[in-house]
């Protein structure tokens, strides 16, 4: 018997994507809930979510650094307890023993610079994104180094 699908199967950018927005749930940050997948072949190596590192308070419990000290986003990026969603996947990669290299990032908002740097060293070739960021040398950085970088537009959320 054949079962036809009632639904239309959303293409591997869209579904990983909404991965992407499924981990920034865990987000404990206040300003921004940050999801990001690594993926390779299909196979997903390595997840992350903005936040304080393990073991270390949360800002949604002690409050947050950046709004007390009035730091705009995109600025200033080492005044913060936590940790931003690329850097916790490329974390767990490693922490892991998984090979990250010529894998794709989907992630919901596009890197700071910070994590584009790191993300260029990594070896990762392809960036999916939804929202941007307000930081211009990230993108300069990303496109001279040859990444690929596309912005997704997706009719909903999770």
């Amino acid at each position: 018997m054949s079962h036809a699908l009632n639904r239309k199967r959303p293409d591997w950018e869209v579904y990983f994507l909404k991965m992407a927005q499924l981990a920034s749930t865990r987000s404990t940050c206040i300003r921004r809930h940050v999801g990001a997948v690594l993926v390779k072949e299909k196979k997903i190596l390595a997840t992350g979510y903005n936040g304080a590192p393990s073991g270390i308070s949360h800002c949604a419990d002690v409050g947050c650094l950046r709004d007390e000290e009035q730091i705009p986003s995109g600025q200033r990026h080492e005044l913060c307890r936590g940790l931003h969603a690329e850097q916790n996947a490329i974390l767990q990669a490693a922490y892991h023993g998984v090979s990250i290299q010529g894998s794709v990032l989907f992630c919901t908002n596009f890197p700071c610079v910070i994590c584009s740097k790191m993300l260029i060293n990594a070896g990762i070739r392809q960036i999916f994104y939804l929202e941007g960021y307000p930081d211009s040398l990230s993108e300069t950085m990303l496109n001279e180094a040859g990444m690929d970088l596309r912005r997704i537009e997706m009719e909903d959320d999770l």
